[in-house]
């Protein structure tokens, strides 16, 4: 740990052991009255629940973030100029850099959207970047990219109105970055893409997961919170049918569901939350979505290999945060070095997400990964191989007691007129002692970043 950040964690440890620790039941009462719910889908049943979240802070020093933010920058900017080359010349893959058939095999590549450029050529508007930082050199490293949907702003933005209320000698004491302005950069980007009329956070509706981030981001932007029976497209414009029935034009659309239930008309027919016709005016340049549809290419865990090299192509730079090493099975070199070293490697399947489809060789017994290696040699575009990264555990107050966990850190960087890196983020912690997994989506909790200085 950097001399500066040990500073911050004593000068936060030094307000924290002053207060009442019955605060923190105070706390959770808070959190539980206001909803802020992150809900399950288990064995196919419905559990709404409160997400679970930790007192404790983790701690950024600002000298520290700013790397990250000029990395994150220059991530997302090459993703972006990916998308937009993807979809229009394909210049990378025909210089050979990412090959065609990798394209074209990926899960959320649609060659139907090829020609399309969306409004002011932006793709990436709201981007989830998931790092770990590595004990072994003491630096950040990219686990993946979340360029659809990505979910758990409003999380951080949450808590930290709880506990500005509930402690507020942290505020009046510490140089905490402020973080109300992610709320403005999306409204930005909102309006920069903007088709004309007003912008709408299109929800699947309260049994989504991620519902209460819909509806408070919805409010906390000025945007109008909507389901797909309050949208229509008429002459291939979308409009919003108002309390009154009057149709009001929509220029911007935020949307919180994935490209196949979208349309209805265009993709999947059994589609219930979809818009019927939203896609034709897409593509008549009516209306902005944000993300774009077709992001999910960029999402495949296998793509991903390629990002370092799309920030040289691209920018002509080398790339400021590093991935995690990573091996593609799809080549050969790769192939044997996942064979000969799969014990000690994390095995991923590229179109999953949330954790889903992660298996740790160090778990597994010998003929399970002999199994594993027969799937992965009839389908090695299907899978990556990753070295585990031993990453940083913070410390939890769990049970009235501290806690070290596994901890990742999800940064959001919005894209409109200029690329905007957020103070702040969710990270997540696993509730288990060793467990490496830290999703919402696997039950894992979420605590507040702050950005420090001294």
């Amino acid at each position: 740990m950097l001399e500066k950040e040990s500073e911050l964690h004593k000068k936060f440890w030094e307000i924290f052991s002053k207060q009442d620790r019955q605060k923190i039941d105070e706390f959770q009462t808070y959190m539980d009255k206001f909803a802020v719910n992150f809900n399950l889908y288990k064995d196919g049943n419905f559990i709404e629940r409160s997400l679970p979240f930790d007192v404790i802070p983790r701690i950024i020093s600002k000298q520290e973030f700013s790397k990250i933010e000029k990395g994150l920058q220059q991530r997302v900017t090459a993703l972006n100029m990916f998308l937009e080359d993807l979809y229009t010349d394909a210049k990378i893959v025909k210089a050979g850099i990412v090959p065609e058939e990798f394209v074209h095999q990926a899960k959320g590549y649609l060659k139907e959207f090829v020609g399309f450029s969306p409004s002011q050529k932006i793709r990436t508007h709201i981007n989830g970047i998931d790092l770990v930082k590595d004990t072994v050199n003491d630096e950040w490293v990219i686990l993946e990219d979340n360029l659809r949907v990505p979910s758990g702003s409003s999380y951080p933005l949450s808590i930290r109105d709880t506990y500005r209320k509930i402690y507020p000698d942290f505020f009046e004491n510490l140089k905490i970055a402020p973080i109300k302005e992610y709320l403005s950069y999306i409204e930005e980007a909102m309006n920069y893409v903007n088709c004309g009329g007003i912008n709408v956070v299109l929800t699947p509706g309260r049994f989504n997961a991620a519902y209460y981030e819909h509806s408070y981001l919805a409010e906390k932007v000025g945007a109008q919170l909507v389901r797909s029976h309050e949208l229509t497209v008429v002459d291939k414009k979308l409009y919003f049918k108002n309390y009154n029935g009057k149709l009001v034009r929509v220029g911007a659309v935020y949307r919180r569901l994935d490209d196949e239930f979208i349309d209805p008309t265009f993709f999947n027919p059994e589609s219930l939350i979809g818009v019927p016709g939203l896609v034709e005016a897409y593509l008549a340049g009516n209306v902005a979505l944000m993300n774009a549809i077709g992001n999910g290419v960029a999402d495949d865990k296998g793509i991903y290999y390629f990002v370092p090299k799309m920030i040289q192509y691209y920018l002509g730079e080398e790339p400021i945060l590093k991935n995690a090493p990573t091996y593609l099975p799809y080549f050969e070199e790769d192939m044997k070095y996942i064979f000969d070293n799969i014990e000690k490697l994390v095995i991923k399947d590229v179109a999953e997400a949330g954790g889903y489809g992660v298996l740790f060789g160090h778990t597994m017994t010998a003929l399970q990964l002999e199994d594993l290696k027969a799937i992965i040699k009839a389908n090695p575009r299907r899978f990556i191989a990753q070295e585990l990264i031993e990453f940083y555990d913070e410390q939890c107050y769990l049970n009235k007691e501290l806690h070290n966990r596994k901890a990742d850190f999800r940064a959001y960087v919005v894209m409109g007129k200029d690329v905007k890196v957020w103070q702040c983020g969710l990270t997540r912690y696993a509730l288990e002692a060793g467990n490496y997994l830290v999703n919402s989506s696997q039950g894992g909790g979420f605590k507040d970043t702050w950005v420090m200085e001294l």
